[in-house]
């Protein structure tokens, strides 16, 4: 007996072998078939969804859980575009009561609007004897007071209190860690908002240090959910690069730098799993500070920058690789995507992996001639469609025409035969896959900018980058990304068929249900 049938609908199965259905059986949380195999089976529950189009749940393949959590639950200055309004949320933040020591958090922080970065000085006269930390919406950068700067290291680099990168992150570890508690609220907040989304499973790109690590013991907090049935859909983790260490393991395993207890890409279940290593190698295009090639437009030498010795960082990716790891390599500007390149293709000369499936994280800015080596490598590109949506005006003006059409390419990839992935980079920007897939189809920004329209892709292969291709990139192809016999009950009920409404109403179509473990998971969340 079938736990449950759903009928009555138009299941878009991305299974080559059976595209569409019209019955799905689920029998404890995994599909059992469709149609004649499951239509006239007994079942204890069926469950008519009136004609709407169903698909497999989306996968957003690099998310920061934690950080949308926390950043939903503090005071924010967007969208102030004047210096004295943000200062007003400043002062206001600093006011409100506190324990002994602790420091004003405030989100929502973009210099675009303001035409400037604000400063240390500013922020001094609103702080009320508290140290002050804005955060950038970009997670490169903020915008500290000088009772931070007076904590940092001799030599830390700043602009009048604006630190960026590596110099961002000194600052973050002067504080104490957050605790498990803490964040998995956090956590959960963030997890329900994109259930709501259609999201059912995702990778959180980078805990336990880095740019965004919020605790050494971070992993703790997703088993703390897990632990009391609180995570509602599934995760897979990604390990900040810094978090190896040099291992004395024996000679014939190869490598030289480990996680505690020799731990990997693959540890864990179908609801909690450590996936790729995550390597940053540059910075952010909203800050600024993404490395490329030739010089931002409108100035004469700005090329970005590297978060370390460029020597070091590949040095971080070969011994990744060596360790056994699925590489997840942060590179958004074409400078950094070359370092990352060169430094896989060492690595795979050293020890070939055929399996490794590496990928780089963003590539948000690739020339050409680099597309040929991606395919040559096998890796995928992780893309944020939703960046151009929004930021894509902003974006192609500081990259220059020439050079506008190479951004979050989308038929680049796919021509050359490269694995497209989709995602979201969630809290930067809009997490909503369908508006996403908006944007792959169109490459239209919000105000109507065709940003790289030779770029553009099918509904099918957009929504293949959320599904299969998102599935395959985190090893989970035998279980998720489609709606199959063995495959996990994990989907997604729309109001409307994305490839049936016009490409500008993609992004609106409602999320009426999502299901995981064949569990409709948004009822009483």
């Amino acid at each position: 007996m079938l736990c449950t049938r759903l009928t009555n609908a138009r299941f878009l199965t991305m299974d080559p072998g059976h595209p569409v259905a019209h019955d799905l059986g689920i029998w404890r949380g995994r599909i059992v078939g469709v149609d004649d195999a499951v239509t006239s089976l007994p079942a204890r529950e069926t469950v008519d969804l009136g004609g709407a189009t169903v698909l497999p749940g989306f996968i957003d393949s690099h998310v920061h859980l934690a950080w949308a959590g926390l950043k939903a639950r503090t005071p924010s200055v967007a969208p102030c575009e004047r210096i004295e309004d943000i200062l007003a949320v400043v002062d206001a933040a600093a006011r409100l009561p506190a324990p002994p020591g602790a420091w004003v958090d405030v989100a929502g922080y973009d210099q675009r609007a303001l035409g400037r970065h604000l400063t240390a000085a500013e922020l001094d006269p609103v702080s009320h004897g508290r140290k002050v930390f804005l955060m950038h919406d970009s997670g490169h950068a903020c915008v500290v007071n000088t009772a931070v700067l007076d904590l940092l290291p001799d030599g830390t680099p700043h602009e009048d209190g604006f630190l960026a990168e590596s110099a961002m992150t000194t600052a973050r570890r002067l504080r104490l860690p957050y605790s498990q508690e803490e964040l998995a609220d956090a956590i959960e907040l963030a997890a329900r908002a994109c259930l709501d989304e259609g999201i059912t499973a995702c990778a959180e790109a980078g805990i336990g240090g880095g740019l965004l690590g919020h605790s050494p013991v971070e992993l703790g907090a997703y088993q703390l959910l897990r632990d009391r049935g609180r995570l509602p859909l599934r995760v897979q983790l990604m390990a900040s690069g810094d978090t190896l260490r040099p291992r004395a393991a024996h000679a014939d395993d190869g490598f030289t730098q480990a996680l505690d207890l020799g731990l990997r890409t693959g540890f864990g279940d179908d609801w909690l799993s450590l996936g790729a290593l995550k390597i940053y190698t540059d910075g952010g295009m909203m800050a600024r500070t993404a490395a490329l090639t030739s010089p931002y437009e409108g100035t004469s030498d700005n090329v970005g920058r590297f978060q370390d010795d460029p020597e070091r960082l590949a040095a971080l990716i070969v011994d990744g690789h060596l360790a056994g790891w699925q590489l997840a390599v942060h590179a958004i500007g074409d400078r950094a995507a070359d370092l990352a390149l060169d430094a896989l293709e060492r690595a795979q000369k050293l020890w070939p992996r055929t399996d490794a499936r590496h990928r780089i994280e963003h590539a948000g800015l690739i020339r050409p001639d680099q597309l040929p080596r991606f395919a040559a490598l096998g890796v995928s590109a992780v893309v944020q469609p939703n960046f151009l949506r929004y930021f894509g005006d902003d974006y192609a003006t500081v990259i220059g025409q020439e050079r506008a059409g190479w951004m979050y390419r989308g038929r680049g990839f796919l021509d050359h035969g490269v694995a497209l992935v989709g995602s979201s980079d969630r809290p930067v920007t809009d997490g909503s896959p369908l508006r996403a897939i908006q944007f792959m189809v169109e490459r239209a920004s919000t105000s109507g900018r065709l940003v790289g329209p030779d770029e553009a892709v099918t509904v099918d292969e957009a929504l293949r980058a959320y599904t299969v291709a998102g599935a395959h990139a985190c090893r989970w192809e035998d279980t998720a990304g489609a709606l199959a016999p063995g495959m996990r009950a994990d989907l997604v009920v729309l109001g409307d068929d994305p490839h049936r409404v016009d490409p500008s109403r993609i992004g609106d179509i409602e999320i009426v249900r999502t299901f995981v473990d064949g569990r409709d998971a948004r009822a009483g969340g």
